[in-house]
């Protein structure tokens, strides 16, 4: 069955209701009963929560066919997801469905275990490194399915997902249960992705390195959807949080990218006091917030809020009264976890009121601006970011759709080629975001402004700022470096890749060997 981006999905994958992509707006004011979460009396406690953590396992109930959840605050210096699989290997549970916020390397242990049966399900809300490579390759029995960040929320909160052992890893927690980002010797800054699990799992584990007097509060996780409380030696290293895709840029390339992305941003008509803006994790995306400052001051304004995972130049923004408020699900380096919960209008919010698309307001539908990278982007403005020039998933849809969606306008920042393969294409690998949500492509080479925002093309052209086409741009790509060759693939889907409104927007099938 063909999509509104005119993929082709096979009907076969289309069980219990999943609908194909049909548009923006497709669910837009629509009604669902959320899933009710079960829950255990405890009305008097003469048992402590704190067990071990094969206890903890044991006294959860868990078994074959269920499914667990992880959340990504360490990025790649995750140890909660190897230590807690490790055990659950050893005791012989198997056909488990993992429900991660996300998968990088940290995760690599678990790439044995999906070869073995243990884990035979997975979604996430993005793939890296050697699970990327593993399910790319066909080791995963059943299709991943890759997910948005507000789409797994909308998932777990409908009940398309339904977690039987939610397992947190918290930098604090007290005996109780109450967990948070901050107090420990790992401190990760805040567990937003986490929220949604632990009200909607049937049972809560939460693991800590530092046990600390009750109550620990402000708490992220409440003790009151806490089963128990798992002591372990390190939850993770918060060293290696701001690794991978996290980067500040002093790349000529990029910096040239982001300057022309703020031109782009400040010549726009909702560049004025109390604008909302968030930008993606990479390179050009980060740097643009540098470029915006002496706009502000030119100009005399301030932005209102600033949203999503949250960088050290954000921070320094809020710290020198550039912004009124930073609203955070996730901490990308040092210095932001350092500030959330000191820095007064440093707020953690959770990833439904991030960018679930089904509650009646995210954070994400109130943005003025998004910036946002890619791995390639098509004539028609849709863009991966999940598959790699080579085949392989190795990204993350993340918040890219969601914001996307949700903003006044969407600018898209790539390099016109990367490592002499063009990011502007006929055709993407595979699509995340669609072209009818993206507005502006800014390259090192042009800007291109999609056709369906002629009053962008308006303001921008009478602010002097020059344009281009998007097949223009694509013609100068495949002129520098040739057309590229499509990938050959075998039949095998080895992932879907799901739309925030829980359609199927695309699907990856197994590179040919």
């Amino acid at each position: 069955m063909k999509n509104a981006v005119g993929r082709d999905i096979p009907e076969e994958l289309l069980a219990d209701g999943v609908e194909v992509y049909q548009g923006l707006d497709y669910r837009q004011d629509y009604d669902y009963q959320k899933a009710t979460p079960k829950t255990r009396a405890n009305v008097r406690s003469d048992q402590s929560k704190l067990v071990s953590l094969k206890e903890a396992i044991e006294k959860t109930g868990l078994k074959d066919g269920m499914t667990i959840s992880f959340h990504h605050h360490f990025r790649n210096g995750d140890y909660t997801m190897p230590t807690v699989m490790k055990a659950i290997h050893e005791m012989g549970i198997k056909d488990l469905y993992i429900c991660a916020s996300s998968l990088g390397k940290a995760a690599k242990d678990i790439v044995p275990m999906i070869e073995d049966g243990t884990i035979t399900r997975i979604s996430s809300s993005g793939v890296r490194d050697e699970v990327g490579e593993a399910i790319s390759t066909g080791k995963l029995k059943h299709p991943a399915m890759i997910r948005t960040h507000g789409g797994r929320v909308r998932a777990i909160e409908t009940g398309q997902v339904h977690i039987d052992v939610a397992f947190i890893g918290a930098p604090s927690a007290d005996e109780l249960g109450n967990a948070s980002g901050k107090g420990g010797r790992s401190d990760c800054g805040v567990l937003s992705y986490a929220n949604v699990d632990a009200e909607y799992a049937d049972k809560v584990v939460v693991l800590t390195d530092t046990l600390v007097p009750t109550p620990n509060h402000p708490a992220s996780i409440s003790s009151i959807y806490v089963d128990y409380v798992v002591e372990i030696d390190e939850v993770g290293d918060p060293a290696k949080i701001a690794s991978g895709a996290i980067r500040l840029t002093d790349d000529p390339r990029e910096l040239k990218i982001a300057q022309s992305a703020a031109e782009v941003v400040v010549n726009t008509p909702y560049f004025e006091d109390g604008y909302t803006f968030q930008t993606g994790a990479g390179g050009s995306s980060l740097a643009v917030t540098r470029f915006l400052k002496p706009y502000m001051d030119a100009k005399g304004i301030k932005m209102g809020w600033a949203l999503g995972g949250i960088t050290e130049p954000m921070v320094n923004l809020l710290k020198e009264g550039y912004i009124g408020a930073i609203l955070d699900t996730q901490d990308f380096d040092t210095a932001s976890v350092a500030s959330v919960h000191e820095t007064p209008n440093h707020f953690e919010i959770s990833t439904s009121e991030y960018a679930n698309p089904f509650n009646k307001g995210a954070y994400v539908n109130y943005l003025d601006y998004v910036i946002l990278g890619a791995l390639e982007v098509d004539t028609d403005f849709n863009v991966n970011v999940v598959q790699g020039s080579d085949g392989m998933i190795q990204g993350a849809p993340g918040g890219h759709p969601d914001t996307s969606a949700g903003a006044k306008v969407t600018i898209i920042v790539t390099p016109l080629v990367r490592s002499r393969i063009p990011s502007i294409k006929d055709r993407v690998t595979s699509v995340t975001t669609p072209g009818e949500s993206v507005d502006v492509v800014v390259t090192d080479n042009g800007i291109a402004v999609n056709p369906q925002r002629q009053d962008l093309i308006d303001s921008l052209q009478a602010a002097g700022v020059e344009l281009t086409t998007i097949e223009a741009l694509k013609e100068k790509a495949y002129d520098l470096v040739g057309t590229p060759k499509d990938l050959e693939f075998e039949d095998q889907v080895v992932a879907l890749v799901e739309y925030r409104d829980g359609t199927i927007i695309d699907t990856i099938k197994k590179i040919k060997s």
